[in-house]
């Protein structure tokens, strides 16, 4: 079943810390159970992002990486 997103943020070509202040910003605006969809170019956010998922309590339901770009889907915690 394909993950369908509430939001998305496009991150590409932008690099650390860029993607994950942008991501903190997003998921303030976003409604708890929303899901957001991220598109990022850099390697660092396969370490980021699953870390700022943790640490903040959003579930991160999917990552992966499809032609040289990071795709994650991330549900807002409460």
């Amino acid at each position: 079943m394909a993950l369908v997103p509430d939001h998305l943020l496009d991150a590409i070509n932008l690099l650390c810390p860029e993607p994950v202040m942008m991501l903190h910003n997003k998921v303030r605006d976003m409604a708890v159970g929303e899901v957001l969809k991220v598109v990022a170019t850099d390697p660092s956010t396969t370490r980021d992002i699953p870390k700022f998922c943790a640490f903040l309590g959003h579930e991160l339901l999917s990552q992966e990486e499809v032609d040289d770009q990071f795709i994650y889907f991330i549900k807002k915690g409460s």
